[in-house]
């Protein structure tokens, strides 16, 4: 008999143990980016590209140790609630270049203690979802949105923190008062206009008129009151004197003792 030969090492078995941890790694890495995006990793921290991808939601998928993210130039209009919750390392947001037109009042809960930029501009935001930005300690882009100036505008805009970079490029595109569409909102607000004293213009004038109504109201109705006991006590008169009148006696009166 010739000598056995030894097994070559591709002929070795392999632990079915080792294939699927394997394969799970590979499955792991392969979840830990959203399909179609990007996700660079240095030292440690994810930065995911999704730009310009036709998304038309925020993926679900992100990976919890991304510190920038973006997701500029799609298709989204909604944020919702939660949509970023799990982000809790995230530091840079990109939601630029969308068609945004509403937030959820709990869009960015989790990025509250993080967060240093989040961009929104170029967008068609029209009010700012107090709620939703009120919370946050990072800079904010609201550029090129259609915003409409008034009060509620202003007294959202006293809670958040502008990136200065951007904020000449806000400008009213409808307001309550006319002569400021198109202009910048800064240059409105720094000459003295408070879209607020409007409001409560606007308000003092219609609790006027409603005290105004409710007064005449009053006066109407005692003036009615008035003139119908007049005419009860004219139609009681003209009773009385219908009544006939009573015989005077012609005895004379004897004169006391």
């Amino acid at each position: 008999m010739g000598p056995v030969g030894r097994p070559s090492p591709s002929s070795l078995p392999v632990p079915a143990g080792g294939s699927c941890l394997i394969l799970l790694f590979c499955l792991r890495l392969g979840a830990s980016c959203p399909q179609s995006c990007q996700c660079p990793e240095h030292a440690g921290a994810v930065a995911v590209h999704c730009s310009a991808r036709g998304l038309q939601e925020v993926p679900r998928d992100i990976p919890a140790s991304a510190v920038l993210l973006k997701l500029d130039a799609n298709k989204l209009t909604h944020i919702p609630n939660g949509a970023f919750q799990h982000l809790s390392q995230l530091r840079e947001l990109d939601l630029s270049q969308n068609t945004i037109e509403t937030i959820g009042p709990a869009a960015f809960s989790g990025l509250a203690g993080g967060l240093r930029l989040l961009d929104l501009s170029h967008n068609r935001i029209r009010r700012i979802p107090k709620d939703a930005l009120g919370k946050l300690s990072a800079k904010i882009r609201l550029s090129h949105n259609p915003l409409h100036c008034e009060c509620a505008l202003q007294e959202a805009l006293w809670e958040l923190k502008l990136d200065p970079e951007s904020v000449d490029e806000i400008a009213c595109h409808t307001a309550a008062q006319e002569e400021f569409v198109g202009k910048p909102l800064i240059q409105a607000l720094d000459s003295g206009v408070s879209f607020c004293s409007t409001h409560r213009k606007t308000t003092d004038v219609a609790m006027l008129v409603t005290m105004f109504g409710w007064f005449a109201m009053v006066i109407t109705y005692v003036v009615y009151y008035v003139r119908q006991n007049q005419e009860d006590a004219r139609r009681h008169l003209e009773y009385l004197k219908s009544l006939p009148s009573a015989p005077v006696s012609k005895d004379p009166i004897s004169p006391v003792p």
